[in-house]
């Protein structure tokens, strides 16, 4: 069974429910990170503030943060990964992002 308690200093959890965790700090790449099921290094940055997968996450999946669903995965992440707007679309807002072929509405 999971325990929060063992989550790294580094990371909150918001609710108990949600599936995603808080950086606290910046977290370089390459950094390992206590999780309720193990250590992992992460693959990439974490920003402060931003949001990383609590555990494997799947496709399609709902992302919970303060309890509350704030987007979908587009594609399925593994614990530790960052979740922003490259891989989450927002279930309530258009997701804008600089990727190329996204522009904001009305404007080319």
């Amino acid at each position: 069974m999971s325990n929060p308690q063992s989550i790294d200093a580094r990371l909150v959890l918001l609710s108990p429910g949600d599936n995603c965790l808080i950086a606290c700090t910046r977290l370089a790449a390459g950094t390992s990170v206590q999780l309720e099921d193990g250590a992992v290094t992460l693959p990439k940055e974490i920003g402060l503030g931003h949001k990383l997968a609590r555990h494997a996450i799947a496709a399609g999946e709902k992302v919970l943060k303060y309890g509350a669903v704030i987007g979908s995965l587009r594609p399925a992440v593994e614990a530790g990964e960052h979740i922003h707007t490259h891989n989450l679309d927002s279930d309530y807002t258009p997701t804008y992002t600089l990727d190329e072929g996204k522009t904001f509405v009305g404007h080319a």
